[in-house]
């Protein structure tokens, strides 16, 4: 399994799915790629909700600042805020901009109260020939070390 390489690949906007992604790489031997959208996003929360369900209604998928190689990559540990019931903007750009094939997904995303809804069922839609793994699903951030370590280990 040495050779096989792991990529932690996340979108945070108000920093959970940041600290998050990095508790999981303290636990995991992995690099990690901070998903960028060249946008900023507005920083009031009600313009934010507002600005993320005009996207989700129109599919939009944001300029990303950087690409991220994943060819190289066995298994993706994929980071996402809740928004309007699934994943953020900038990851349906990611999912679309790579190829996932025969790739291993391990999604997880942070909410605000509302749970992850459809955002797992989302990415397997996007990534059909990914092997997408049960998610973990956190409140802001509430994750215990141990919850975490337990989902990792799965």
């Amino acid at each position: 399994m040495a050779d096989k390489k792991i990529l932690i690949a996340y979108y945070s906007n108000s920093g959970n799915t940041k600290r998050l992604a990095e508790k999981i790489q303290s636990l995991v031997d992995a690099d990690i790629f901070e998903i960028k959208s060249v946008n900023q996003y507005p920083k009031n929360y009600t313009d934010l909700v507002n600005y993320a369900k005009k996207e989700k209604e129109e599919n939009y998928k944001p300029e990303l600042v950087e690409q991220c190689d994943i060819s190289q990559y066995e298994t993706i540990y994929l980071g996402t805020p809740v928004w309007w019931y699934t994943f953020a903007s900038p990851i349906r750009t990611f999912l679309s901009d790579n190829d996932f094939s025969g790739k291993v997904i391990k999604p997880f995303c942070t909410h605000g109260g509302g749970g992850a809804y459809t955002t797992y069922t989302d990415i397997k839609d996007l990534c059909p020939d990914a092997q997408v793994k049960e998610g973990f699903t956190v409140y802001e951030n509430s994750a215990s070390d141990s919850d975490i370590q337990k989902w990792v280990n799965e």
